[in-house]
Formats: structure tokens, C-alpha cells, sequence
């Protein structure tokens, strides 16, 4: 979890910058984007489910197997409530620049 170990003065005044920034008027030409980013896991099920049968409904097994990991980029333009979803095989620098290159496209 990202925390601040000290609000002080530098914190305010850059907070006060960023907040700035979302209250201002929406330029065409100067668009305010956020991206954000969560790795994921991918999971399977270990067991395929049990069926329904009369009187009783589908079952699942709560273990599952590990599939690996993804990471999904979440880009907002907050003035225009606009957002796109990338998703990607990994964290590197690689997939930032695609995310990066796809809100240029935008």
C-alpha cells in the first residue's frame, strides 16, 4: 500500500497542483488524463463444477490453480468521463509505453 510518511508543506503544494489540475476547465487541445495500473492474478478452477441437479444447484469447489499474472492499465480523462482499459502480460516498460501510445492515439 503507497502511503505519505510525512504530510508536510512540499505534500500540500503539490497535492494542491494536482487538484488544480481536475478543476480546471476541459481544453481539447490539453486534455487531463489519469492512468493507473493493478497486476492481477489469473486463476483456474482445480476442479471442473459439479452440475445442478433437481433440488440442488451448480457447486464449486472454492481451490483453484495459479495461472500466472497479468497487469491492467486503467487510463481516465475525468473532465470528459472517457476511459479505456489495456491489459498486459506484465509490469515492464514495455507495456507502460503501449499504454502510454494508446492514449496518444486517443
Amino acid at each position: 500500500m503507497w502511503c505519505v510518511p510525512e504530510i508536510g508543506l512540499e505534500f500540500v503544494a503539490r497535492m494542491e497542483d494536482v487538484l488544480e489540475l481536475y478543476a480546471r476547465t476541459h481544453r481539447q487541445r490539453e486534455p487531463v488524463v489519469c492512468l493507473d495500473e493493478r497486476p492481477v492474478q489469473l486463476l483456474d478452477p482445480a476442479r471442473p463444477d459439479l452440475p445442478m441437479r433437481a433440488g440442488r444447484p451448480r457447486r464449486s469447489d472454492y481451490e483453484y490453480v495459479r495461472e500466472g499474472t497479468a497487469n491492467i492499465f486503467c487510463i481516465v480523462e475525468p473532465l470528459t468521463g472517457r476511459r479505456l482499459t489495456y491489459a498486459s502480460a506484465n509490469r515492464k516498460g514495455r507495456a507502460f509505453t503501449r499504454a502510454l501510445q494508446r492514449i496518444a492515439r486517443q
